[in-house]
């Protein structure tokens, strides 16, 4: 399985079989131009949507027939299993920014998980639902997600093998939210890659969790 780190909270996973999911893709120069990503263009069999934002939700670049996935549910297309878990965008229950979804997807012997824009610490049964994880995609810049503190508290709850942080501040966001240093700092394990990309095998998953920054692609 390849993962590709677009920018933001928008991925790309390519499985061995060579179906593409594309995850939460963002508007280029949506929100006045804070978010000035290069557009994502890339072809996708499947599209994943985890809230109805426009720097979450952009499928008009996107080329290709791909199927849409936007609603919480159990989905099984082309071979890929993908489970949606209602959750919401803020810690009050979704009044302040309305709703999200966790997406749960098991494909290539693997399970990755994309928290969306997830706004408050996960309870229990929705772990229990999450179950053992692979890789995980979190979102950590706060203000509009939840911050470093509690992504690490959802993080290690959790559990996964490796950790992708994700929707934090670059050079190419203005949003006011924080960097991934905020995250990363005291951990131990951490690895900065110098790319956009990595493979991921089952057979090849690190024996100790490790987090991962990516380098965005566009």
């Amino acid at each position: 399985m390849l993962i590709r780190w677009y920018g933001h909270a928008a991925f790309r996973i390519t499985t061995a079989p060579g179906v593409t999911i594309i995850i939460d893709p963002y508007e280029s120069g949506g929100f006045g131009g804070a978010i000035s990503y290069a557009p994502i263009t890339d072809a996708a069999d499947i599209v994943l949507i985890s809230h109805d934002h426009a720097d979450h939700n952009c499928t008009a670049t996107i080329e290709g027939a791909a199927r849409v996935v936007r609603k919480k549910g159990v989905y099984d297309i082309r071979g890929v299993r993908i489970k949606a878990i209602p959750t919401f965008h803020d810690p009050s229950q979704g009044s302040e920014r309305g709703r999200n979804l966790i997406f749960v997807i098991e494909a290539d012997g693997l399970k990755v998980v994309h928290l969306g824009d997830l706004g408050h610490l996960l309870d229990r049964d929705v772990i229990a639902q999450i179950g053992k994880t692979d890789v995980l995609m979190l979102p950590v810049g706060g203000f509009f997600t939840i911050d470093a503190d509690a992504a690490t508290q959802v993080m290690n709850g959790i559990r996964p093998s490796i950790a992708i942080p994700m929707h934090f501040k670059t050079e190419k966001v203005e949003f006011p939210i924080a960097g991934a240093d905020e995250f990363t700092r005291g951990k131990e394990r951490v690895r900065r890659i110098d790319g956009h990309e990595i493979e991921v095998a089952k057979e090849s998953l690190p024996g100790e969790p490790e987090i991962i920054v990516l380098r965005y692609a566009n």
